[in-house]
């Protein structure tokens, strides 16, 4: 296999489980998020939607490691884009659906998403630092498998 060929799948790797949880996440957030739009008359995420901001959170994983901060920080620019290019589309403009944006925006609902995204990158942060210092293979049993029982050693 040539080097840029291994290259590709060594960052296919690296970046296909932070993807996987964040795509599972956002779509927790957007389940949140549209159970308390409901009636407001905004359309809820799409998987597409979802997808892209999985691929650039989990692609942040690998340029920031360990920095929550950055994650939050990406994620909430995520969610702000999202919002704009929705009320952009209503008013005809992103500067237009800008302002809008700013005067209709429900600022708890926003920052209640905020909050539920901090929590669930403070859980891949903190599970993603203790699977580096156990172990891959023992983070493995310790949540998905039966611990082997303790070796008793032969007496002497």
């Amino acid at each position: 296999m040539s080097k840029v060929m291994e290259k590709v799948k060594e960052e296919f790797l690296a970046v296909l489980p932070p993807t996987i949880y964040f795509f599972i996440a956002l779509h927790i957030v957007g389940l949140v998020r549209s159970l308390m739009t409901r009636g407001t008359g905004l359309p809820p995420f799409s998987t597409t939607s979802i997808l892209v901001a999985a691929l650039i959170l989990g692609k942040s994983v690998l340029i920031a490691d360990m920095l929550p901060f950055i994650y939050l920080l990406v994620s909430a620019v995520i969610h702000y884009l999202e919002r704009l290019y929705d009320f952009s589309r209503e008013a005809g403009g992103i500067v237009a659906g800008n302002e809008k944006l700013l005067a209709e925006i429900v600022w708890p609902h926003f920052w209640a998403v905020q909050l539920l995204l901090l929590v669930l990158i403070a859980t891949y942060c903190t599970m993603h630092e203790l699977a580096r210092l156990i172990g891959k293979d023992r983070m493995l049993r310790i949540f998905f498998g039966p611990m082997p029982l303790p070796q008793v050693g032969t007496p002497s």
